[in-house]
């Protein structure tokens, strides 16, 4: 099922529609503030220099007062509930708005935009706790990229609206309070039909005190290292996307010679960039928690944030040019294809971060990992500010902001990915198999989703377990030959992957006894364990007989067994047959077709080796 039918559920579209009309009304009544304090109210520069950097600030302080209280509301009630009276509280605040708007009240909008960040720090561990428990767990990739796509496309919307409706001369005030009051309710009548959303947490104690409530759930955020890593990578997409945007405005005035249509078209292009980028992430990552997409991401963000500096790095040589203009003036194609890619690979890498955070966490503490995540993020964001204010005052032009900021990308992301090596494992794993092999999976839905469970497949080449990995939906620990473990290079793919090297009885008892003993253990702790039953590589093509192994593993710890098959991998480079055939080990089937064939979980008691034996020939069938 495309991501794009859950826009017809009413698990997801509720929601979904309540967060956009949410993003939109955020967005325009800020626009329309800017507009209206720059534009219509007479104000010296300096004045409006003050009101545009205090009005940040404003918004962004709730982040850092309120947001470990939300994720406490987030986990101890019904979410839905919540999201009515946040909703009700937009209302409310859109009306103040109202009337600070006709009355060109200054000091009350700055209210109305600190009300309007408690509206965001409420709404937001909400917004990704939900997630989980609307969503099957096949779903949640591409929900996320609906949510980020519809996120983007809002805040570009609104921008716009809340720009133009506050320029119509003497009527521009009333319109932009029509506009934000009718979107809040809107949003309100949208939230009325999402589903229940029981709380994680209902014993949870509540804490009324923010400073050691905020203590207390950054640390909760830190005990999971891979989470905590993950957060700090969302954090640093805000930082890299908040130094990007400010230098926007210049770098469009100065770099491109544009008016404010082609800085409304910068903007423009990186969000739908990003939007693509989010809602291509189910598709690249077959509909699972793919973080091997995140180092992908991070490396297309440096080398187009580059790009985009060595396209222009000085100055335009043209001024006030309009969106028409610019875009017909020699190298505007290659900016604007820049600008799209950084958003593109924006979308790759925090969509996969916050699924994986999502299905990592427990449900118990997921809305306060969040609100963690907000305040980590809001941090961030600040010192963006700052860097940015730094630079600018040390002379940098918006290009080498740009090109300072892409550099740095590099350094970070290789700080989080040694860390947490997952993140390159998976990578590293994701693009190997998707560049040798195309692959269609059938029966993926009988995986089970929680629990321990043993797989069985059949064993046709060296790649079969980075093509189980790359597939399945959940992490799985391989049982592998120690030989294959030790290979150099896929040595740290396997290491990292937790897998399980084993030997034979006569070859080190000791390795065979510590192989049982880490199986029993992952199945014990709920995870997933894969063998391959036959002991070593096909080297004929055929399936081999299957060892015993398995039965002396379900009988100390009786746990459901998945049969799987793998087609099409006789005859490809890592398998036995050139060898067989006496040549040289060439790519003859270079993205060659192959099959993973999931089968419904047996019982333990229901299974032999030779029962499951025939249940993966029969899942093979003649395609070796």
């Amino acid at each position: 099922m495309s991501q794009f039918a859950l826009l017809g559920s009413r698990r997801f579209a509720p929601f979904f529609w309540t967060q956009a009309l949410g993003a939109f009304n955020d967005s325009a009544f800020r626009n329309a503030m800017v507009m209206l304090a720059a534009f219509q109210m007479g104000l010296s520069d300096h004045a409006v220099g003050l009101y545009t950097n205090l009005a940040p600030a404003l918004f962004i302080l709730p982040f850092f007062l309120f947001s470990a209280t939300a994720g406490q509301l987030a986990e101890k009630f019904e979410k839905t509930r919540i999201i009515r009276y946040v909703k009700l509280f937009e209302i409310a605040a859109m009306i103040l708005a109202a009337y600070a708007f006709i009355g060109h009240h200054l000091a009350l909008l700055l209210v109305v935009l600190f009300m309007m960040g408690m509206h965001s720090t409420v709404f937001g561990p909400i917004k990704y706790a939900i997630l989980p428990q609307a969503l099957k767990t096949t779903e949640l990739v591409g929900g996320n990229g609906l949510v980020e796509m519809g996120t983007q496309m809002a805040i570009l919307i609104g921008m716009v609206a809340g720009n133009a409706l506050m320029l119509f001369a003497g009527w521009g005030p009333h319109f932009s309070a029509a506009l934000t009051i009718g979107v809040a309710m809107a949003g309100y009548a949208a939230s009325r039909f999402i589903p229940a959303a029981p709380a994680t947490a209902p014993e949870l104690k509540f804490n009324w005190n923010p400073l050691s409530e905020t203590v207390r759930v950054l640390r909760i955020t830190h005990e999971d290292r891979a989470v905590f890593n993950a957060v700090l990578g969302i954090s640093w997409f805000w930082f890299f996307g908040t130094v990007l945007v400010a230098q926007l405005p210049l770098y469009t005035r100065v770099s491109l010679g544009g008016d404010g249509s082609v800085n409304t078209l910068v903007l423009t292009l990186f969000s739908i960039g990003t939007g693509i980028g989010a809602l291509m992430c189910e598709k690249m990552s077959g509909k699972r928690v793919e973080i091997g997409l995140v180092p992908l991401g991070a490396f297309g963000l440096t080398v187009f944030g580059v790009d985009l500096f060595l396209a222009r790095p000085g100055a335009a040589l043209a001024r006030g040019l309009d969106w028409m203009a610019f875009l017909h003036a020699g190298g505007s194609w290659r900016i604007v294809i820049d600008l799209i890619l950084i958003g593109v690979f924006a979308g790759f890498y925090v969509v996969p971060l916050f699924a994986f955070v999502q299905s990592r966490t427990p449900r118990d503490r997921l809305s306060r990992v969040i609100a963690g995540n907000n305040i980590l993020n809001a941090l961030l964001i600040v010192i963006a500010s700052g860097f940015g204010l730094a630079l600018d005052l040390l002379g940098f032009n918006a290009p080498q902001v740009f090109l300072l900021a892409a550099l740095l990308n590099v350094a970070v992301a290789a700080y989080i990915f040694t860390l947490v090596p997952e993140f390159l494992m998976r990578f590293i794993t994701w693009m190997l198999v998707k560049t040798l092999y195309r692959i269609r999976v059938d029966g993926m839905r009988n995986l089970p989703e929680q629990g321990p469970a043993l797989l069985v497949c059949n064993h046709v080449s060296f790649m079969d377990p980075l093509i189980l990995m790359a597939n399945l939906r959940r992490p799985a620990r391989f049982v592998m030959y120690y030989k294959i473990f030790n290979i150099p290079l896929l040595h740290f793919v396997f290491r990292t992957a937790k897998a399980i090297p084993v030997a034979g009885q006569q070859e080190d008892p000791a390795v065979l006894q510590h192989a049982f003993e880490a199986i029993d253990a992952a199945l014990a702790e709920g995870e997933l364990v894969c063998i391959f039953p036959e002991g070593g590589l096909t080297r004929d093509g055929s399936i081999a007989p299957f060892r015993t192994g398995v039965e002396k593993i379900l009988k100390r710890r009786p746990v459901p067994v998945v049969p799987m098959a793998l087609r099409g991998l006789w005859g490809s480079v890592w398998s036995r047959r050139d060898s067989m055939l006496g040549r040289a080990r060439l790519p003859r089937r270079f993205r060659a077709r192959v099959e993973l064939v999931v089968d419904t979980p047996r019982s333990a008691e229901q299974v032999s080796a030779a029962m499951l034996e025939d249940r993966v020939r029969a899942l093979r069938g003649d395609m070796a």
